[in-house]
C-alpha cells in the first residue's frame, strides 16, 4: 500500500538534485539559478537634491537581501551588475486650500535600471527598465519631502527586485 523507503529516498534525491530544474519550491524558483551574486553600483542622479542616488541604492540592496537568494558582492567577485540613474524627480502640489496654499504635495521619480551578467548580457526582461513612481504627502500631517522620498525609493526598490525575477 505505502511506497517503500527506497522509493521515497530516490524521489527525494531526484528533487534535490535538480537544482536548476523547471519545478522548484520557495523563492529560489523566482530568480535565475545561474546568477548567485550581484554588485549594486551607486545610482546616479540628475537631481539637484542631494543623496537621492545613495538613498535608492541602499533601498535596492536591502530589498535584494530581503527578497532574493542573491548575495551582494564587490565588483571583482560578482556574477552580475545592477546599475541605474534617477533621471527625473519632481515635487508639485496636488491639492490647494482656499487661499491657494498647497495642502497635498506629490513627489515622483523616473528611474532607469540595467542588470547585466559579467559578460554584459542583459538579465532583465527589458534591457533598460524605466520606472515611474509617485507618492503624495501632507506637510500639515507631519509628512515631509524626506519621508516621501524614502517611500518612493522603497517602492522603486520593490519594483526593481520584482523585475529581477525570471520570466515565466
Amino acid at each position: 500500500m505505502y511506497p517503500s523507503k527506497a522509493i521515497w529516498l530516490t524521489l527525494l534525491t531526484v528533487v534535490i538534485g535538480n537544482g536548476c530544474a523547471a519545478y522548484q519550491v520557495g523563492n529560489q524558483s523566482l530568480f535565475r539559478c545561474d546568477i548567485r551574486s550581484v554588485h549594486v553600483g551607486i545610482f546616479d542622479s540628475d537631481s539637484f537634491r542631494r543623496f537621492l542616488g545613495q538613498q535608492l541604492t541602499e533601498a535596492v540592496i536591502k530589498q535584494i537581501e530581503q527578497d532574493t537568494t542573491l548575495a551582494i558582492a564587490d565588483p571583482a567577485a560578482a556574477d552580475s551588475f545592477l546599475t541605474g540613474i534617477i533621471v527625473d524627480d519632481n515635487k508639485r502640489p496636488v491639492a490647494l486650500d482656499q487661499f491657494g496654499e498647497p495642502r497635498v504635495l506629490q513627489t515622483d521619480w523616473q528611474v532607469e535600471v540595467n542588470w547585466v551578467d559579467r559578460s554584459g548580457v542583459p538579465l532583465m526582461q527589458r534591457q533598460f527598465l524605466k520606472i515611474n513612481e509617485a507618492v503624495d504627502f501632507i506637510p500639515e500631517g507631519g509628512q515631509s519631502i524626506s519621508t516621501a522620498q524614502r517611500d518612493v525609493s522603497h517602492r522603486i526598490a520593490r519594483q526593481i527586485v520584482g523585475q529581477m525575477e525570471s520570466p515565466w
